[in-house]
């Protein structure tokens, strides 16, 4: 049994994985704290009756040792972050604050409680991102835990510097933590300002699909239940003071996953009629093919060609393998999107819908 503070744990991953662990740790108590931000949604923990949800900012140091305190915390497991690299570049501030003097935040009352305090075991796990190391060339192997950072928007700079602090934390003063960087994650709850969600509805709803440059940036794709999987065996298997790649196995181009939702979306049609009548505004439900919207726009300041991850060390110290190829995993995402319309449809006024 463990008694864990889940950052972020409204949002997409964290969310996600506050289900997984409810299922298969059910006798834990978790508090989840979240600032309810535009991609935070306290409807992504219905059906879980014993999380308890804490509206609150982690920058606020006094809060989150409250929160250990009151509730025997002994686990952090932290997704809290600004993630999203277009708005990085808009508005890098935001970024700074939550993704690095956050997590400042959260250390030092972890810091304060566990080793100040009575020394119980404890454990930090810090969910960062493959983007910290980089881009990657066409030939160029793909990346381990000892690849050298080089950060190129201010969204993956600020996890860079998040990294950092967690590293240090135990390096210096001997705090328990782990670390795992992704691959890009798919999924149930995932806001529609990624790729996955934002084409997938917009292929539903007759909207323009907008591809950056070429198209053809490559990226890992992790479908998240198998994140939450690999940050589960961080927790249970994990060593103090070390960094796993968490990787899902699929390298693909944007434009082949494009093509993917493309061909699912159509071929849900021709299986389901209904759906003609629930999405009228779909080529699909005219008989033409989502493919149709496709749109080639300017590529993005600063886009990073490709990323690749290098999961040897995950499986063989936590035994950790992705479950799931794209194709499955996208299957099982289209249909719970198709499922879940009361979800994301309030979210698409909200969503940053051009890419």
């Amino acid at each position: 049994m463990a008694n864990l503070i889940v950052t972020g744990g409204a949002g997409f991953i964290g969310a996600n994985f506050v289900h997984y662990r409810s299922k298969v740790a059910p006798e834990d108590k978790i508090v989840v704290l979240d600032l309810l931000t535009y991609a935070g949604n306290k409807h992504n923990l219905d059906g879980l009756d014993d999380v308890l949800l804490v509206e609150g900012d982690i920058c606020d140091t006094d809060l989150v040792s409250s929160l250990i305190a009151d509730h025997e915390i002994d686990t952090i497991v932290h997704f809290a972050a600004e993630s999203h690299v277009d708005r990085s570049i808009t508005g890098p501030d935001a970024f700074v604050t939550t993704n690095v003097i956050g997590t400042h935040s959260l250390l030092k009352a972890a810091k304060k409680a566990w080793l100040d305090g009575d020394g119980k075991p404890h454990r930090f796990h810090h969910v960062s991102t493959d983007e910290v190391y980089g881009s990657l060339g066409p030939n160029d192997p793909a990346f381990s835990e000892t690849t050298a950072y080089a950060p190129n928007s201010p969204y993956s700079a600020s996890k860079a510097g998040s990294d950092h602090l967690v590293r240090a934390y135990h390096h210096t003063y001997g705090l328990e933590t782990t670390t795992s960087n992704c691959s890009n994650n798919y999924g149930p709850f995932q806001f529609p300002e990624k790729l996955i969600p934002l084409f997938t509805l917009n292929a539903l709803n007759g909207k323009a699909l907008p591809i950056y440059g070429d198209g053809m940036n490559v990226r890992d794709w992790l479908h998240v239940e198998d994140h939450c999987r690999g940050i589960e065996a961080c927790l249970r298997k994990g060593k103090p003071g070390e960094v796993y790649n968490i990787g899902g196995g699929q390298e693909l181009p944007n434009l082949t996953v494009i093509e993917e939702i493309c061909i699912a979306v159509d071929n849900a049609f021709a299986a389901d009629p209904s759906l003609a009548q629930r999405f009228p505004n779909a080529p699909a439900a005219q008989g033409r093919k989502s493919a149709e919207l496709k749109t080639f726009v300017t590529d993005r300041m600063g886009h990073d060609r490709r990323y690749a991850i290098d999961e040897t060390k995950a499986r063989g110290e936590l035994g950790y393998a992705p479950a799931r190829d794209f194709p499955q995993g996208f299957a099982e995402t289209l249909a719970w999107f198709l499922s879940r319309e009361d979800w994301w449809l309030p979210l698409l006024e909200r969503a940053a819908l051009s890419r």
